[in-house]
Parts: structure tokens; C-alpha cells; sequence
């Protein structure tokens, strides 16, 4: 795999996006990567707990400049298409069987912070940054909404939507997307930790936990294909409307869009 690194020790699979010069931006290849380790994970019976991280200065920075040009140019059909893609990644670490955990280094925007919500536990540094900045390109946060919308409430999520503004990892703890900030020098002590408590738990109990909670809250694998396919005909709606199209190029071109004023 050239876009993560992925390895196992003791029972927990280290899965690391590894495109720190783009800041782990998604393209096709990280999300096809990241899909086959965390199905790798998922089969293999020494795995017992999965951290999620990635190297260089930041968590993930959302789309990649360049597969968003292309988008620009797709059809609204090759939008979906695209779209169910990303969707597909996160419905794979929502609904893995195991414990996973978002190791957060750094900041993490868009389609990063979907990584960091469909994650089990997230733990990250306080420096850490954080936004869901899709309504300022004339877009939606679509695809993640279903794990966002879940990991902080439909009350917390409709500010951060409709604004795309920025927030602090104080903040994101305050909100419910972080369960816990710690230093960056004490990040790897305590992500082991995490990790050595989900190993205590007997591996069948906790893929019976999972499935209890999203049971009672009412969240089916079935149910979010569904939704997923919704969500992936919205975004790709915006994203070739010409409020998509404009905000997407205004970003591109470092431009203000034609709807602000000044």
C-alpha cells in the first residue's frame, strides 16, 4: 500500500495514512487503502482492537486539491459515484467489529472529522483544529453527516454545518466528537492504555456491544446504505449545481465566491 502504512502488534492493527504533504487528504487511492486495511482488520482473528492515525502535521485535511478539480469536472453520475465511495469507507469503520480508536494528531477537517466520528474512542492533542468547512465551497457535508450528526447531536451539528467554522479540540471535546485530550508527548501512552482496556473485554462481548448499541440507537447496516446512497446523490446534486460549481472553483482559484459581498 503506497497511501498508508499498516501493521500489527499484539492484537492491535495500526492503520496510518501516510500522505503528509497533502496533509492525509482523501483521494481515490488513500480511500481504497484505508477500505482494504480496515477489511484486512476485520478478517484477521489476531486483531483484536484498531487504531486509526496518520504521520506529518495533520489528522486529515478532507478531499485532495487535485481529486477535487477533477470533481469539478465529473458528471453529476460520477459524483455519486465518487461519493459512494467515501461513503463506503466510513460505513467499513463504523460497522467494523472491532474497537477502534482515532489517534489525532493533528487537525482534521471534512471527510477527517467523518473518520474521527465513525471511530469508537477519539483521543487527541489540544492543538488539534477542527471543521466541518463544506458550506463555504456551496456544499454539504453529506456523506459524514450520519456519524457527525451521532457523535455530537442534530442541536450541536446544524451551527457547524450551515457556518463551516473552525473549532478548537477544547471545543470538539466540549461537543462530544473527542473523548479525551492529552499532550502530544503523552498521545502513544495513552492511546496503549485505551487499547490495553478494549483487549480486557472478550472479543465476542464487545462485537455484541456494538451491535447492541447501534440497535437501541436504532442504526442498521441496511438503514445507513440507504441513507448513504441519499447522501451521495445530495453532495454530488451540489457539487455540479452552480452554487457547487462556483464555490468549488472560488476555492481553487483562492478567490471569494460570488456570495459574499466585499
Amino acid at each position: 500500500m503506497a497511501e498508508i502504512e499498516y501493521q500489527v502488534i499484539a492484537g492491535v492493527a495500526e492503520v496510518m495514512m501516510n500522505r503528509p504533504a497533502v496533509h492525509n487528504a482523501f483521494n481515490a487511492e488513500l480511500i481504497a487503502e484505508l477500505i482494504a486495511a480496515l477489511q484486512q482488520a476485520q478478517s484477521d482473528p489476531e486483531v483484536r482492537v484498531v487504531v486509526l492515525g496518520g504521520h506529518g502535521p495533520s489528522f486529515s485535511a478532507g478531499a485532495d486539491l487535485n481529486w477535487m478539480r477533477a470533481m469539478v469536472q465529473a458528471s453529476e453520475a460520477e459524483n455519486v459515484a465518487d461519493a459512494l465511495r467515501l461513503a463506503e469507507l466510513m460505513r467499513v469503520l463504523a460497522f467494523l467489529s472491532k474497537p477502534t480508536i482515532a489517534k489525532v494528531h493533528g487537525s482534521a477537517f471534512g471527510g477527517g472529522v467523518g473518520l474521527v466520528a465513525c471511530c469508537d474512542l477519539a483521543i487527541a492533542v489540544p492543538e488539534a483544529k477542527f471543521g466541518l468547512t463544506e458550506s463555504k465551497l456551496g456544499l454539504a457535508p453529506a456523506v459524514i453527516s450520519p456519524y457527525v450528526i451521532e457523535a455530537i447531536g442534530a442541536r450541536q451539528a446544524r451551527p457547524l454545518f450551515l457556518s463551516g467554522e473552525l473549532i478548537s479540540a477544547e471545543r470538539a471535546h466540549t461537543l462530544g466528537l473527542l473523548h479525551e485530550l492529552v499532550r502530544a508527548d503523552q498521545l502513544d501512552a495513552a492511546i496503549a492504555k485505551a487499547c490495553a482496556k478494549f483487549l480486557k473485554a472478550g472479543p465476542q462481548a464487545v462485537l455484541a456491544c456494538k451491535q447492541l448499541v447501534d440497535r437501541v440507537s436504532a442504526r442498521t447496516l441496511a438503514q445507513q446504505q440507504i441513507l448513504d446512497q441519499a447522501n451521495a446523490e445530495l453532495i454530488a446534486g451540489l457539487r455540479v449545481s452552480a452554487e457547487g460549481q462556483e464555490g468549488l472553483g472560488a476555492f481553487l482559484d483562492k478567490r471569494t465566491p460570488n456570495w459574499i459581498n466585499g
